[in-house]
């Protein structure tokens, strides 16, 4: 563990002195757009962050490589260099996209090109579904599947960053519980070594958000831009997959005396993935939905996404941040518990995490649904300019 911790402390460092950095230069040589229509912030921020977080994510690729505890991602050096070209490619095209607007075609173009280098060259596929032993068919439909897995989620991730600190740190929330969980799944599963490239992976972008999130507080010095939220996306899907996806579906599929594997142990490895997502995952299905019905690109930018909506219901940037952070939390919490309830022998485990979901979901829906006197006064003063 000490190890991992190491990585989460190192990476945050160096993405905070360098987003520090990339911060003072930025407004030194005005490196910042215009304000937009749909834009919350009033002031021209600088969005270039993402720059920060992807150079701490190559310091940790960098360390790994001389650390003997994490040499074994580079017995096969093909997997972390797919890894490192095909985030290159995506932060490259994301800066592009926070200074000149690029049109949607060559955004998605390269990330699909990006994913399909990592499911190609990277052989980081998903080969196993673990669910009741379902394996894929055949080697394309492993590759069209984990190519457009890792191209929606670096979508869905990028949609919901529209308010200071909301990508950030939902993606530190996820990947925290997402660490626990493949750290969890590798020590149940008896493997020989509790090292893991989704643990890494997972304790870099944990690193890197905790470096980033003081220069994207409320009110942002810093935006992480296209640039940060498609890396975070890209790598939080290739996590899910180097352990999910490649997972034996046999190795977990035995039930115990209360058939809680069968029914649900096995399934709980794909839905904590998603889950941990799932706000974004549902921003990005709603936006894509609004958008076709209206007869426009699912990619045509508006201000209809779930954190402007919490706006308008009278809530603060900051509130809403929080709400966010709420339902990360307790959504992706109560499926970890109840993953650890199904590994045990004492049922009431699982129980606890029923009811800590049910409870937590009824809290955040009440605080959604009522933002306070308080909050909706205040609100008006973070409507955009026209």
């Amino acid at each position: 563990m000490k190890q991992y911790v190491f990585i989460v402390l190192f990476t945050a460092t160096i993405t905070l002195a360098l987003a520090w950095a990339i911060w003072r230069l930025s407004m030194r040589f005005k490196l910042y757009p215009g304000i937009r229509e749909r834009d919350v912030h009033t002031t021209p921020t600088p969005r270039l962050g993402g720059i920060a977080m992807f150079l701490g994510v190559c310091a940790a690729f960098a360390v790994s490589a001389q650390h003997p505890f994490f040499s074994i991602i580079w017995t096969n050096p093909q997997q972390p260099l797919a890894l490192l070209g095909a985030t290159s490619l995506i932060v490259l095209v994301g800066v592009a996209d926070d200074l000149w607007d690029l049109d949607w075609m060559i955004k998605l173009g390269a990330q699909f090109l990006a994913a399909g280098i990592i499911a190609w060259f990277g052989e980081l596929q998903i080969y196993a579904l673990p669910i009741g032993g379902m394996t894929v068919w055949s080697g394309w439909v492993s590759f069209i599947l984990t190519v457009f897995a890792i191209v929606v989620v670096m979508n869905a991730v990028n949609f919901i960053d529209g308010l200071d600190g909301l990508v950030a740190g939902v993606a530190l929330i996820a990947n925290g519980i997402f660490f626990a969980y493949s750290y969890l799944l590798v020590r149940d599963t008896g493997a020989s070594t509790y090292f893991n490239l989704a643990s890494f992976i997972a304790a870099m972008l944990i690193g890197a958000c905790v470096g980033f999130l003081p220069m994207n507080w409320s009110p942002a010095k810093l935006f992480m831009g296209d640039s940060g939220a498609l890396m975070l996306g890209l790598l939080m899907a290739c996590s899910a997959i180097a352990i999910t996806g490649q997972l034996d579906p046999a190795i977990i599929g035995d039930n115990d005396e209360f058939g809680r594997s069968q029914l649900l142990g096995a399934f709980i490895p794909i839905l904590l993935p998603v889950v941990i997502v799932f706000l974004p995952l549902l921003d990005f299905g709603l936006a894509v939905i609004r958008r076709m019905r209206a007869g426009k690109s699912p990619f045509s930018p508006d201000r209809k996404h779930l954190h402007h909506r919490m706006l308008d219901m009278g809530h603060s940037d900051r509130d809403a941040v929080l709400i966010f952070y709420a339902w990360t939390a307790v959504v992706g919490l109560a499926v970890l518990l109840m993953y650890v309830g199904t590994q045990e022998d004492w049922p009431g485990q699982y129980v606890a995490g029923v009811v800590f979901g049910v409870v937590g979901v009824a809290a955040c829906l009440i605080v959604t649904l009522m933002p306070s006197r308080r909050t909706a006064v205040a609100a008006p003063h973070l409507e955009v300019t026209p």
